[in-house]
């Protein structure tokens, strides 16, 4: 089995000991992505909706990286920091995501990293 990390310039670097993605035996198995610009290193959008894309396209270019794509996704874990932001997050998500929908399951946390609204880890297959 190899592993391989997988680092995009075009994603925020990770903010403590872990990688962005790790690529192993044909998934790419991507960290939680906060809403940050990776242009700026800081979170910018204010709201849900805003954030939401932040996140996604951070996790998209991570996927590209890696040689896989936002259609090769078979799992998202979905991080909110308030459960009633769900269908602001929802919104977003379906414009990502529009159809073969991959397994999803959303949680409402205490608090998450710099203050986030949202955070969203992913796992994708990879063409090898």
């Amino acid at each position: 089995m190899m592993k391989k990390v997988i680092a995009s310039p075009d994603a925020p670097k990770a903010i403590g000991p872990y990688s962005q993605a790790i690529k192993a035996n044909g998934f790419v198995f991507v960290s939680g992505q906060l809403p940050i610009n990776p242009a700026s290193g800081m979170i910018e959008a204010n709201d849900t909706g805003g954030q939401t894309d932040q996140a996604l396209k951070n996790l998209k270019a991570i996927l590209t990286e890696a040689g896989s794509s936002l259609n090769d996704v078979v799992k998202n874990t979905v991080f909110l920091s308030d459960i009633t932001n769900f269908a602001a997050m929802n919104e977003v998500y379906k414009q990502y995501f529009t159809e073969n929908f991959p397994a999803r399951s959303t949680f409402a946390v205490k608090d998450l990293p710099m203050g986030a609204l949202v955070e969203i880890e992913s796992i994708a297959i990879v063409n090898v």
